[in-house]
Formats: C-alpha cells, structure tokens, sequence
C-alpha cells in the first residue's frame, strides 16, 4: 500500500512527500531512493515533529493504525490512515473525537468510492434516476487465498483484526453501497466461514468467507459475500442497485463500463467519458473516452480531495473521513455479533 500511495502522491503537482518510514531501513532506503525522496527512517516518532511534514500516511498493518494515527494527530499532523481505521470500533471512535478536537483533517483509505462509474452511479442516485433503492446486492470476491499453502498477515487476527474477508476487502463493499445509495445498513445476519483451519501448519482465526443479509434504509433490503477464495476472481467488486425507476450495476474488473437497466426501455452500458457523466462524477475523471481509468487513480482522486481540504479547510470534504472509518467498524462489530449469535443484528448507528 505505501508503493500505491507513493505513486498517487508523485502524480499530485501540489504535495511533496519529505520522509519514508519503514521497519527495515534498507527497505525503507532502497524505496526512498526509487521515489527520490531524500529522508528514510525506521522511528515514525522521530518524524512526527517535524516542521516540514503536515500530513502522516499510515499504510501499516491495521493493529498499528490507532497508536500511529494517535500519535501523528497529537503531534498536529492531518491524518490519512489506510483502512480498517483501528481493529476496535472504540478505537475508532477515539480517533475520531481526537481529529475533531484537534481541528486536524482526516481521511480513511476507502480509496474504491472515486472511481468515476462509481461517482456516476451515487450521482444517478441524487438526481432521482434509479427512483427508490429496493434492492442492493453484489460481492467483493478474490482468490489470492485459495490454497492452504497462502499466506498473509492479514491472517492473524492479532495483526489484521478479528474480520479478515469481511474487514479487508466486505469492509470496502459495504461502504461503497452506503456511499452511493446514501442509506446506512440498519440490521443484518452474517455466516462466517474458515475453509483452511491451518494455513502452513499454524492454525487460523478469520475467515475465509462471509455472506450477509442486511436491511437498508427504512425500506430496501440487500445480501453481498465477500471471499478471498474464490478461483479466478482477482479483484472482483459487483454492486447492482435496483430502484423503482430503473437500475445499476458495476465491476472493479471493468472500471470504465457502468450497466443501467430498465423496464420499458433498452439497457445501456455506459462507457467512461467525462463528456457524457453527470458533471460531479466527471470531476474524478482526468481523462477523455476511451483512455482507461483505474484502481491508481482512485487513490490520486482521493489525495487531491484530502490535501485540497488542508488548504482550504473550510471547503467540501467529499472524501471518506475518519467517521466513515467508525461507521465500518460497527457494521463490522455486527457481523461477528450475528455470526456468533447465529441472528440477525441491528447495526450501531452514527
């Protein structure tokens, strides 16, 4: 993930990045001098007063997330922070007082809503397009953990959080389907299920799969999985949304197609091209029809908002903020609540 930060910084005119800290600090070097940047350090605390630094990256495994973006906030610095924002939602909840307290800005690295189908698709929504939202349903499946012999650290529930397949990758659909249809999950029922009880002979405590039920809104109802081991899909995100006017439907693994669908009239399949999208969704579009824009320019259309909020504080904030951050958290906090108790669950709300 810093590789994919660094990358989508490098490509923002306004934003220089002073210092890379890593664990190793060969590592750290070696990536340093890649991206030209002159200062490589293996102790975060040391950079964290620094004048020339404003804002703190934290592309971390998550049980690190909370202390470091504690520690960057009270040394004043703006925070963008890689999702989960923290493995607890009491963590999470801190963090974002924290933020408020010290007027600092503040970002959660759900980098997947600023693809410009996606924003199509929310703006669609706004305009009254799709009419009532019934029905959402979708998957976020990979396959990159199919085999016994895969491993991560994303597998140690001490080290990546209690959800793994919900948390990393459910976490990402869940709030996309939040941001886009603009309703918040009220209730769900969650399965969880471990395929690989050992992975290389050590015993593992997450998932390798979930499937929820869950009630949008006052009125629409929605089901998604999520599963890292799922043959042949390497990043496969599908949101379908049916509402009473006509609906919708996106793959991560054809970013630049958005299907619409209708009941008195032909389906369409509209292709990215800023000159045909509702206006705001065009904004995360840099490039004309028939020029792809993909999972790298997610993370640049996010920086550009986040940093523009640090100069302008008072702007919009039309990014995914610590708060949304939380809010994963308690959908989260319930799905592992339902799949303990075997029931359906209400979502904590904001």
């Amino acid at each position: 993930m810093a590789r994919a930060h660094l990358e989508a910084i490098r490509r923002l005119d306004s934003v220089d990045v002073a210092a890379i800290i890593g664990r190793r600090a060969d590592r750290a070097r070696a990536l340093a001098a890649e991206f030209g940047v002159e200062r490589a350090e293996t102790d975060y605390a040391a950079l964290l007063n620094a004048s020339d630094i404003q804002a703190i990256h934290i592309c971390t495994p998550n049980a690190q997330h909370a202390p470091m973006a504690s520690a960057a906030l009270n040394a004043g610095k703006h925070v963008l922070c890689e999702k989960p924002l923290a493995t607890t939602a009491a963590d999470a909840a801190a963090l974002v007082t924290l933020a408020a307290e010290k007027s600092l800005q503040n970002a959660t690295c759900y980098n997947l809503r600023a693809y410009p189908m996606v924003q199509q698709m929310r703006r669609m929504r706004e305009a009254g397009t799709l009419g009532d939202v019934l029905i959402v349903q979708g998957t976020y499946s990979q396959d990159w953990l199919l085999y016994a012999t895969d491993w991560n650290w994303r597998v140690e529930a001490d080290q990546g959080g209690a959800l793994r397949a919900m948390g990393d990758i459910g976490s990402h659909w869940c709030d996309m389907v939040e941001h886009v249809t603009g309703l918040q999950m009220q209730a769900l029922c969650a399965d969880l299920t471990t395929f690989h009880a050992t992975r290389n002979t050590r015993a593992v405590d997450t998932e390798d799969f979930g499937s929820v039920l869950f009630h949008l809104g006052d009125g629409a109802r929605g089901a998604m999985t999520a599963s890292q081991v799922s043959a042949g899909c390497k990043n496969q995100l599908r949101v379908e949304i049916y509402g009473t006017k006509a609906s919708v439907a996106w793959n991560q693994e054809r970013p630049d197609e958005l299907w619409i669908g209708r009941r008195d009239g032909a389906n369409q399949v509209l292709m990215k091209d800023p000159s045909l999208l509702i206006p705001e969704a065009a904004a995360y579009a840099d490039y004309p029809g028939g020029h792809a824009e993909g999972y790298s320019d997610t993370f640049k259309q996010l920086f550009r908002r986040f940093y523009q909020s640090i100069r302008d504080p008072q702007g919009a904030h039309d990014y995914p903020r610590f708060a949304d951050g939380l809010r994963q958290m308690h959908i989260l906090d319930a799905a592992l609540s339902s799949h303990r108790r075997r029931g359906w669950v209400d979502v904590l709300s904001d």
